[in-house]
């Protein structure tokens, strides 16, 4: 097991990889605390387009995207600003049956000339086994006022292929289709497959969700996080996006782990902790 680090050619900190048992591994940009690639048992686990930036010129397509303060539009620009800022590694290291990285985001003179303009700390810790992934990010409240916020884990996850691809343990969720303009339905598949542009929020989700392909599945577990969205672009977004190859969309699905439907309130000095952790598992069926 080891952590390696790759400096960017002005000699600053670009990039982390944690190297976990069995072969397991995964990377971590610090513009965004972007994690960018996960193998575990042989496979990669996530996607990022081909023509995903990772310059630092806009946020990465792919990958876990951090979205904090803002979830979708509104007074920030798309999703908030903390996948778009540099992060600070403060540690890495090997424990017991793997490795971890923790990452820190603090408010700065720009965050708080923003209309989100309060005192903040995040830290995020990545922490890899052979078949596990946990990514837990810590907000804590360092102002002197009660803030609210959205915040959520955009995860990429890359498919063999999205018509053999089924999504479980969203059944009864009640969700909001942004596609549809339709809100207070229920879901009532046991096992939701992707055929067209989907961009929903289910809200509440009780228990766990799985992402199962062949005889694979990805299991999610959230912590504090209530809400689960489902997200592929199909064919004509994907033709209209930049960073995204226009057939990308059968090799991937997003189910991100969040809380974006209600917001988390923290007043002074109060701490939270939310995340997920992503278990390779057998899928015997789905």
């Amino acid at each position: 097991m080891s952590v390696q680090r790759f400096n960017n050619a002005a000699g600053e900190l670009e990039r982390v990889v944690l190297s976990g048992p069995k072969d397991a591994s995964v990377e971590i940009y610090v513009f965004g605390a972007t994690v960018t690639s996960w193998k575990s048992m042989g496979k990669e686990r996530l996607f990022v387009s081909k023509q995903a930036k990772l310059d630092g010129s806009k946020a990465v397509r792919g990958g876990i995207p951090l979205v904090f303060p803002q979830f979708g539009p509104g007074d920030l620009p798309q999703h908030g600003f903390a996948r778009t800022r540099k992060w600070t590694l403060i540690e890495a290291a090997e424990h017991g049956e793997g490795v971890y990285a923790r990452f820190e985001l603090l408010d700065n003179e720009e965050t708080r000339a923003s209309k989100w303009p309060y005192k903040f700390s995040i830290q995020y810790t990545v922490d890899l086994t052979a078949t596990k992934l946990s990514t837990i990010m810590k907000y804590e409240n360092v102002d002197d006022q009660p803030f609210e916020f959205t915040s959520l884990m955009h995860t990429y996850f890359r498919v063999p292929s999205i018509a053999d691809t089924v999504v479980t343990g969203l059944k009864d969720a009640v969700y909001t289709d942004k596609v549809r303009g339709t809100d207070g339905a229920k879901e009532e598949r046991d096992n939701v497959r992707v055929d067209a542009n989907e961009d929903r929020v289910y809200k509440d989700v009780p228990g766990n969700v799985s992402v199962g392909y062949g005889n694979e599945r990805i299991l999610i577990r959230r912590f504090n996080f209530k809400d689960v969205v489902l997200w592929n672009p199909w064919a004509r977004n994907a033709a209209e996006m930049s960073d995204f190859g226009n057939d990308e969309y059968n090799e991937m699905i997003c189910v991100e782990s969040g809380t974006v439907a209600s917001k988390i309130a923290l007043c002074p000095g109060q701490v939270i902790s939310c995340g997920q952790l992503l278990s390779v598992e057998s899928n015997a069926k789905h």
